[in-house]
């Protein structure tokens, strides 16, 4: 079959994580940035590498990007200068790492514990046993009657679990490690450091090569990972939710502006990172309007990408029946006056694998989703512009699977590139091969339903927006004051950005955990209190109440009054 008539399908791998970090400190407050580094990104490369025929796009956000530079650079000065390593997991791992404390040494024992308990603690024995034994000491006051040995062959253990699959495969010193199962030296733990510093300094220069050879086109996403739509405007939220409740605020103050701001830093840190231009940006949770994708198109980008929803909202808008509405997908779109082209994730395939597939044998999964495309190129002769987006997050799920996805992974790369009737590639080669079609008007949305009630609408999350705009109010006086130093003030627009990021307002509501609620809960406060110190303000005193799970709603004069 001639390559131009084959089916194209793109792989669109999203990687990201919310700053974890102290910016006043530097101080990594929840590890799991270089955890997923030293297991998921890791892997995730390892497949491209391995299968000759592989493609696919790996989007980054920037909030990632800088992280994965510190986590190395922390590594590596510690391995190389004994500077101390400031997170208290990795820490564990050196001589001096374990706390003397009873209450710091529960809460290592609990955060050793923090590992999907059937896919990785059940499938390790020796693990498996220390965490038993972990569990029985934490009951109070138990903590002080540990031994130091045991803490160390817990996390040394912790560590091991949470490595990639590749990694374990291939690296002699992990294997040793494993096969040794207890009674862990110094020796052994500054190995297994060493084994996690080279991950992570060579984790971006594997995916910048991986460009280069042409196997994967290397995309982005704005700086600090805002629902662009609502900072431009909260009304947006009713296109596609009439009623959604929204913050008493008018509008996020100049909003127009930080969405510019944040396209900017992004294409910024992503050729600073990776020397090259990016062409594709994958805009926070796939949240678009067309006011965020006229901004996209402006930034200079060809292409952005969102959730297959939002396009069946906005051809619902056109009076397309739901029976009709499948002939319209798997094809780009361009809104009226611009030329960016838009793709829309296909959610069943997508689904697929984020829900399904972990409980299949890795080669029957493969060979699934592969027949299923086939079917859908066998139905779409003659239709040369067709493209199936597959587009999820490119950690979350792989937790799920056995053996982190490895088998998987293995055999969809396998089976995808050896089809005669498919054709892996990349959405700017899909931009450069096929016009789009123009979508009179779009709905907005993102992947989350379609909608953007993951973020507004509920007494949390639009008091989340509240406090926001306080801050922002704030700033916008203290930058117009010209008071604060050059660097001053980049270091206060940074802040800024991660205070306006998706990840805080996502957990936000009673519908989700307690504990990860009031998780995110402090981390919000705290960066939103680290502004204002930022700005020598003072911070109101209402950021020192949790108010996202069972706080109550604190006095904040105008920030806490909510629409009914």
């Amino acid at each position: 079959m001639a390559e131009s008539s084959r089916l194209k399908v793109v792989l669109c791998w999203h990687m990201h994580q919310p700053e974890y970090r102290d910016l006043t400190t530097g101080e990594s407050l929840l590890p799991w940035t270089y955890l997923h580094a030293i297991k998921d990104y890791s892997d995730m490369a390892a497949h491209l590498e391995s299968v000759p025929g592989a493609r696919a796009v790996v989007n980054f956000s920037p909030v990632l990007l800088l992280q994965l530079e510190a986590c190395a650079e922390e590594v590596t000065a510690h391995l190389m200068n004994r500077v101390p390593l400031r997170d208290t997991l990795l820490a564990a791992l050196t001589p001096a790492g374990i706390p003397a404390e009873p209450a710091a040494r529960e809460l290592l024992i609990r955060a050793c514990l923090k590992a999907n308990r059937e896919r990785v603690i059940e499938r390790f024995a020796p693990f498996q046993q220390l965490a038993a034994l972990a569990a029985r000491f934490l009951e109070p006051g138990s903590a002080s009657y540990v031994s130091d040995d045991f803490l160390a062959d817990l996390a040394l253990w912790y560590h091991l679990g949470w490595l990639g699959e590749s990694i374990r495969r291939s690296d002699t010193r992990v294997a040793a490690l494993m096969k040794k199962e207890r009674g862990y030296g110094d020796a052994d733990r500054r190995t297994l450091l060493e084994v996690i510093g080279e991950i992570l300094a060579g984790i971006l220069p594997r995916y910048r090569s991986l460009a280069l050879a042409g196997k994967v086109e290397l995309s982005v996403t704005p700086y600090g990972h805002p629902i662009l739509p609502l900072l431009i405007d909260f009304k947006s939220a009713r296109e596609a939710v009439p009623d959604c409740p929204l913050p008493v605020e008018a509008a996020y103050p100049g909003g127009d502006e930080r969405v510019r701001w944040h396209l900017a830093q992004a294409i910024a840190q992503f050729e600073k990172t990776f020397g090259m231009r990016p062409r594709g940006c994958w805009p926070s949770e796939g949240a678009v309007s067309e006011a965020a994708l006229r901004a996209v198109g402006e930034a200079g980008f060809s292409w952005a990408a969102t959730g297959e929803l939002v396009l069946r909202h906005s051809l619902a808008r056109q009076k397309v029946a739901a029976a009709e509405q499948p002939a319209h997908l798997h094809r780009a779109y361009r809104i009226e006056g611009s030329a960016l082209n838009v793709y829309f994730r296909s959610d069943e395939l997508s689904d697929l694998i984020g829900f399904s597939y972990s409980k299949w044998h890795g080669d029957d999964a493969a060979i699934h989703l592969t027949r299923h495309l086939e079917a859908l190129a066998d139905s779409f002769k003659g239709q040369g512009e067709r493209v199936v987006s597959i587009i999820m997050d490119g950690e979350n799920a792989w937790e799920y699977f056995p053996f982190n996805g490895y088998f998987f992974l293995s055999a969809l790369y396998r089976e995808l590139a050896a089809s005669p009737r498919l054709e892996l590639t990349t959405f700017s080669r899909c931009v450069d091969w096929a016009p789009a079609t123009v979508l009179p008007s779009l709905v907005a949305g993102s992947w989350v339903y379609g909608t953007f009630t993951t973020w507004i609408g509920e007494g949390a999350k639009n008091r989340a927006w509240e406090m926001l705009c306080d801050a922002k109010r704030s700033y916008d006086l203290v930058a117009r004051s010209a008071k604060l130093s050059a660097p001053e003030q980049v270091a206060a627009a940074r802040q800024l950005a991660v205070c306006e990021g998706s990840d805080w307002c996502w957990w936000f509501g009673e519908s989700n955990p307690a504990a990860q609620v009031t998780a995110f809960d402090e981390l919000y406060r705290r960066h939103l209190t680290n502004l204002y110190l930022m700005l020598h303000e003072t911070p109101p005193a209402y950021l020192k109440q949790p108010f996202a799970h069972g706080g109550g709603t604190p006095e904040m004069g105008g920030v806490m009054r909510r629409a009914q």
